[in-house]
């Protein structure tokens, strides 16, 4: 491995024009099969979970899965509604709906207890996560007749159509942080590099390794489903690191470039990078990677499709730094080359002096080294002091499944589902109980489940007390007397009434109970709680040899959080142990491999820290433009340690190398320390810019779930790259000396400390 990235180098600097041609045809054959093969979208089987995943497979199989719906308001723009006009717009909706080849069925028109709004529920064919795609006819029939109706307010809200609007705002939130990024990416290469050309070579190696990277994820996804997630993530991450490992090589490759003093050529000048920052590219890609691909363990279909797109775009990432980046700089280089006599001739007909080389370390970077320097065991204890302080709100850690009542209400569908749940509320959230039995014994488990709906319905928390429901009940049967159900006549709130459905071989019965509360609550959470610890026990759960499982909204989130609760102790064990092996392997250290993990660990716990503190309460609300959940997001806690974990390992390959290669040359411990810290300070701080504000651009989108992920990542890798690697890491390497490097012996002399050849090529490889 170690002659791996030379050999590739120097291959690609003597045949640039094939390398960099070589590449740009990778890429377009990657997105020339992705989009032949397409995109194998993740089903609804493949986000089945727990107890709920249970009754959704069981209630599937007797062909009474839950089907995507939608619903249609009808209310009067100004004053009364006119029950005439409204009967009116409700045939014109039932009758355009009826004749769409998406709609499975139209059921009569509902009025509100208030007699204020009238409402017809469209169900949509197929299953349920197809809806989001087939909803667009609807909203554009409710569109037009809300336009031939032009008194009524005719709007359409259901989970299809605000799956449309969140993916909508997801595009829309994406391109918004592409707009902050890129200019804030391209001004720090600026100012890094000087050069509008050198600059410019990061980005290029970026979005041609995130365009191959996509390609790449379509195909991936017929051996494992996408979730919709992974093109998000592989931006994300694609751009940060894409940056990043090319600006470690260029960096490189230009301390090479000066301290050659014009004796070597381009393609040595590149063999020597590759020599030292193409190693440490190769192994912080293997260390993401290795970290990222603990997510396959959590043995969820979301996870799967991050680590996917993570791994696919580091891997690509790599291989860009490794082959057709060096074929750039020597591109550049000979150019640069042809280019140097004419302006120093420019330069001396001015009278200015030849450039003088810039300090590695700056005044401000200095600053930040100075405590570790000169008192390593005092820095050490007040930064781990600070960054454990920063770590003790994450005790406090809350987790939830954020549903449709905690997204934005910019988008337009969420404004009527508040309207609607306003006027229905017994539509916020539907427990589903299914049961599997012998067919002999249907009819008494069709009566245990109607005596469960009637507890239910006895019960506070869900959608009717008794008294309330019977006397609806009575003046509803006293209505329809006089006169049959019809658009102009519709029942009042009969949705909230409990129904069971039975499967044709009289198998499979599911019992639908409503809750008048949002998916989030807690009265909602506890009407589950109570549904399965007392009710259903109490009723069907006698039965002898049937099996019961409650799914729905409440269900679905309390059991993948509670999935995912299970599976953190084993993705984080693995974690640690990969992190561990990775780094011991990469520096021949079980110390450097120990400190690794700790400093991981400090890490990412100060970061998940902040995001509690931020976003778990309501302080910050105003500030970042959110509505605080109470809780953070399920997925944010796993997924962001094992990104972390990678990221951090990136900054400690990179800093670590350049200590170790100090080390190789002679130095003694300490110097070695200073002198790797100083090489790596402003490269590893730049790539970190980068990074923050890649990761920063997300606090600006609409998701909650996005913010708090952009917000960690940020922040967590401003604390690396500042206080660990500044502060806390030199001060524990000053400390231990050799013992850091314990069982691993000092070696012989390195690559980057050879003088150059008289042939202008690097001596040899050891």
């Amino acid at each position: 491995m170690r002659h791996l990235p030379v050999r590739m180098a120097r291959w690609s600097a003597r045949h640039a024009g094939r390398a960099i041609a070589g590449w740009f045809a990778f890429v377009v054959l990657c997105l020339v099969a992705g989009i032949a093969l397409g995109t194998n979208e993740a089903t609804t089987k493949d986000f089945w979970v727990g107890e709920a995943g249970r009754a959704e497979a069981t209630a599937t199989e007797g062909g009474l899965e839950r089907s995507p719906t939608e619903r249609i308001m009808i209310r009067a723009g100004s004053g009364k509604l006119d029950m005439a006009a409204a009967g009116a717009a409700a045939r014109d909706v039932t009758e355009r709906m009826r004749g769409l080849p998406e709609v499975e069925s139209v059921a009569a028109p509902v009025r509100s207890k208030d007699g204020e709004v009238l409402l017809v529920s469209v169900v949509l064919n197929g299953p349920e996560l197809k809806g989001k795609k087939n909803v667009v006819p609807l909203l554009e029939q409710t569109a037009a007749v809300g336009a031939d109706h032009p008194h009524l307010v005719v709007e359409e809200t259901g989970s299809p159509a605000i799956s449309k609007g969140v993916n909508d705002q997801r595009d829309e939130d994406l391109a918004l942080s592409e707009r902050i990024s890129l200019p804030v990416t391209v001004i720090t290469l600026l100012i890094v590099f000087g050069s509008v050309i050198m600059a410019g070579v990061p980005l290029l190696l970026a979005l041609s390794s995130i365009a191959a990277a996509i390609g790449l994820s379509m195909v991936a996804s017929h051996v494992m489903p996408d979730a919709g997630v992974g093109t998000n993530l592989i931006l994300l991450i694609g751009l940060a690191v894409g940056v990043d490992y090319t600006l470690f090589y260029l960096k490189r490759e230009r301390e090479e470039r000066a301290r050659a003093g014009g004796r070597l050529g381009p393609e040595a000048l590149v063999e020597l990078a590759a020599a030292t920052a193409g190693r440490a590219i190769v192994i912080s890609g293997l260390a993401v990677i290795v970290s990222t691909a603990t997510l396959y363990l959590a043995t969820d279909v979301i996870f799967s499709s991050l680590a996917t797109g993570t791994i696919l775009v580091v891997a690509v990432a790599v291989a860009s730094s490794l082959t057709v980046l060096p074929a750039l700089l020597v591109v550049i280089g000979r150019r640069a080359d042809r280019l140097a006599p004419r302006r120093a001739a420019r330069r001396a007909a001015r009278g200015k002096p030849a450039r003088a080389g810039k300090p590695e370390t700056g005044r401000v970077f200095g600053a930040l080294l100075r405590p570790a320097r000169t008192r390593p065991a005092l820095t050490l204890c007040l930064s781990v002091l600070v960054m454990l302080g920063l770590t003790v709100p994450a005790l406090g850690l809350k987790l939830i499944d954020p549903g449709k009542d905690t997204f934005s209400r910019d988008i337009p569908a969420m404004r009527v589902y508040d309207r609607l749940t306003e006027s229905f509320p017994e539509l916020f959230v539907t427990h589903e109980v299914v049961t599997r039995s012998t067919p002999e014994q249907a009819a008494q488990v069709k009566r245990a489940l109607e005596d469960l709906g009637r507890r239910a319905q006895a019960d506070p928390l869900f959608a009717r007390a008794p008294k309330e429901a019977e006397s609806t009940k009575d003046a509803q049967d006293a209505q329809d007397a006089k006169s049959p159900e019809s658009p102009t006549n519709p029942r009042t709130a009969a949705i909230s009434e409990p129904t069971v459905r039975t499967s044709a071989d009289g198998r499979i019965s599911v019992l639908e109970l409503s809750v008048p509360h949002p998916a989030p609550s807690a009265e909602a959470i506890e009407s589950l709680t109570r549904l399965r610890q007392d009710h259903i026990p109490a009723t069907v759960g006698r039965l002898s040899g049937v099996e019961t499982a409650v799914s729905g909204d409440v269900a679905r989130g309390r059991d993948y959080v509670s999935h995912e609760s299970d599976k953190l102790p084993l993705v984080l064990g693995f974690l640690l142990l990969m992190t561990f092996l990775m780094t011991v392997w990469a520096f021949r250290s079980v110390v450097l491999g120990a400190i690794g993990v700790v400093l991981n660990l400090l890490s990412a716990g100060a970061s998940l820290g902040l995001l509690v503190l931020v976003f778990q309460g309501t302080w910050a609300e105003g500030l970042l433009a959110f509505d605080s959940l109470g809780a953070i997001a399920s997925r944010v806690p796993l997924f962001l340690v094992v990104i972390l974990f990678g990221l951090s390992m990136d900054y400690q390959v990179f800093v670590v190398s350049r200590i170790q290669e100090a080390r190789q040359n002679g130095m003694p411990a300490r110097e070695a320390v200073l002198e790797g810290i100083n090489r790596s300070a402003k490269v590893v701080t730049s790539a970190a810019i980068v990074m923050v504000t890649v990761f920063g651009a997300f606090v600006a989108l609409h998701l909650t779930e996005m913010k708090q992920m952009g917000f960690c990542l940020a922040v967590a890798v401003l604390l690396d790259a500042v206080v660990i690697r500044l502060m806390v890491l030199p001060s524990v390497l000053l400390l231990l000396g050799e013992r850091a490097w314990w069982p691993a012996r000092r070696p012989g002399r390195a690559v980057g400390a050879q003088e150059p050849t008289a042939a202008g090529s690097p001596a040899e490889v050891r």
